[in-house]
């Protein structure tokens, strides 16, 4: 089966995914950081029994991730690909991760909170993730007696979760933003709009590559569609913005524009190392070159899944063993090098 960030999806040329993420605690047990092993093995087990039971499909379709017997680098993979979040990977809790085979569908379990039920898709797709998030939270439902309050709504280990208890984000490639300085006010703006927004992998990481990862903040006092129209008219306002900008660098810097991404192409392409951070840079402004049409013969979808597979954890387990940095970067350009010579030459 496909994985899910194969797929081109609306707007793809400024949204790379789009994602919605529930909160959900069990209301018989404490929440996570109290309970003890017996309580967490427990959680999992009812967990599985809830999505499975019963349901022949779901049992095809998902497979239980136990985290107790993965090494750092297929930890790491899960990271990368945004299956589970790096505060997973770091708890001492017995814990692990409910994933479809198209890796679209996640549920994180015994992380901050008991379930975090995740739905990623290509593109601005946030009614499309919510429906399928609400339906494995429904299904869910069925079994489970989730901690919930009539007046405030489901209750959050984190008081900043509380009421719907959902995140909805997009992860936006901002190049022409980045580039004309333009990113500062509207990331100043977006905050005072309540929103968040951080680098690839959520809280507390960069913006490689030029990926921004945008959020609501506030999930009490607010429904769920009321939450995603917001992100989605904010997101929508952006994708102007950049597209805009992008026309105007073609126009008034068109030979700048020109070399700096057939600078990265050419670079990607005989390249013998190349880190981590400087690849994602290329890559963006590769990236940018084949959404304008600047460079044909590559399609997003190859660049999307280069993207994922240069990093260090999806570069190891590829290569079967563990890399030292230096490794990691003379494999990671030859990978590039290979891949960009398979597609047209200029």
């Amino acid at each position: 089966m496909d994985k899910w960030y194969i797929d081109k999806g609306p707007d793809s040329d400024v949204i790379i995914s789009s994602r919605v993420r529930l909160a959900r605690n069990f209301k018989k047990y404490p929440f996570p950081h109290k309970t003890t092993p017996e309580q967490q093995r427990q959680i999992i087990e009812e967990t599985k029994n809830a999505l499975f039971s019963g349901n022949r499909t779901m049992s095809e379709n998902f497979s239980y991730i136990d985290f107790t017997n993965l090494d750092s680098v297929e930890k790491a993979v899960l990271v990368e690909k945004h299956i589970v979040s790096k505060e997973l990977l770091e708890t001492n809790r017995i814990c692990g991760v409910l994933l479809s085979k198209d890796e679209r569908i996640s549920i994180m379990i015994n992380e901050e909170d008991h379930l975090r039920i995740q739905c990623l898709a290509t593109g601005l797709q946030l009614s499309e993730a919510w429906e399928t998030c609400t339906n494995i939270d429904d299904l869910l439902s069925e079994s489970i007696d989730f901690s919930w309050d009539e007046n405030i709504g489901y209750l959050t280990s984190c008081p900043t979760n509380i009421g719907t208890a959902i995140r909805a984000s997009v992860m936006m490639h901002l190049p022409a933003l980045t580039m004309t300085g333009y990113i500062k006010p509207v990331l100043e703006a977006l905050g005072k709009l309540g929103m968040a927004v951080r680098g690839m992998y959520g809280e507390n990481t960069e913006a490689s590559g030029n990926m921004f990862q945008l959020s609501n903040q506030i999930t009490l006092g607010k429904s769920e569609e009321d939450i995603l129209l917001s992100i989605k008219n904010i997101t929508s306002q952006i994708i102007e913005q950049e597209r805009s900008l992008r026309q105007h660098l073609l126009t008034q810097n068109k030979y700048q524009l020109e070399d700096k991404i057939f600078r990265s192409y050419g670079i990607l392409k005989n390249s013998r190392i190349i880190s981590t951070d400087e690849c994602l840079r290329r890559l963006s402004d590769l990236r940018l070159g084949v959404d304008m049409g600047i460079i044909d013969g590559i399609s997003i979808e190859n660049i999307n899944e280069l993207m994922l597979m240069v990093q260090p954890g999806n570069l190891q387990k590829r290569e079967g063993r563990i890399l030292d940095a230096n490794e990691r970067d003379i494999v990671r350009a030859k990978l590039v090098r290979d891949m960009l010579n398979k597609q047209k030459n200029y």
